[in-house]
């Protein structure tokens, strides 16, 4: 067996396996067990309704993906740049941890509500911002947390070379911290749709994701409702994937 055939067995096709027994057991619980469908639909219920309701689902999975990819960027952006700041400036760094501290404990998808009377409920700037501060606090605390990674050692050697502030920069500080980094924005990326598809559920124009679900479900239309649940979370696998990508893509380089 090959090393990308091995690989396969041992990472892909465990939680693949998993994955359709939970199914089959669901799917069994709903048929024996007699469960009624506004309690809980069955998976083949689900999935007959996800085929009929496609086109809605791929139209509204591109609103809510366009809300959380922007939010997504804008966070991202902001954290980064934040936790440079934080990380050279002393002063600033004690100024933003209260600051840090009372955003990361806010209910982000209550401030929905508020957005919405602010920008107003035809517009999709509410759901972005929602996104974009739901991303900020991770995305951060983890830049933060690489850039501060460096050892002493490696400062003082770059010194003794007399070495630019950007040389430093660029061989030692920022590949330390991309792990770190990588690995706020892959939290980022599916805190970024939760947040878009949560604030869908208060207001806003009726095109996301969450407002499909809140009206099927409101409608007794359970099957439709776990339809776009479904649709929801391949956004999400989808963000996520796309991380792991770009993770590989700028690290593939870096020794192990």
């Amino acid at each position: 067996m090959n090393r990308t055939a091995s690989s396969f067995v041992t990472r892909v096709l465990p939680p693949v396996v998993l994955f359709v027994l939970l199914l089959a057991v669901w799917q069994l619980a709903v048929v024996v067990g007699g469960i009624p469908p506004f309690l809980l639909p069955s998976p083949a219920a689900i999935v007959d309704r996800f085929a009929e309701l496609l086109p809605s689902i791929v139209a509204a999975s591109l609103v809510t993906g366009g809300n959380a990819l922007v939010g997504l960027v804008i966070g991202s952006v902001l954290g980064v740049i934040a936790a440079v700041v934080a990380a050279f400036v002393r002063v600033l760094d004690e100024m933003f941890a209260p600051v840090i501290a009372a955003i990361a404990v806010v209910p982000i998808v209550a401030l929905a509500p508020v957005l919405y009377t602010m920008f107003g409920a035809n517009f999709e700037v509410a759901r972005v911002i929602v996104a974009a501060i739901a991303v900020f606090v991770p995305v951060f605390i983890n830049s933060l947390r690489g850039l501060r990674q460096v050892r002493p050692v490696h400062r003082d050697l770059m010194r003794a070379y007399a070495a630019s502030g950007w040389r430093t920069a660029r061989t030692v500080t920022i590949p330390s911290a991309l792990p770190f980094m990588f690995t706020g924005l892959r939290i980022a990326s599916s805190l970024a749709v939760i947040s878009a598809v949560v604030a869908e559920y208060f207001g806003g124009p009726r095109s996301g994701i969450g407002s499909f679900i809140t009206s099927a479900a409101s409608g007794s239309n359970y099957a439709s409702a776990w339809a776009f649940v479904v649709g929801a979370i391949i956004v999400g696998l989808v963000f996520y994937t796309a991380t792991l990508a770009v993770e590989k893509l700028f690290t593939r380089h870096r020794p192990t």
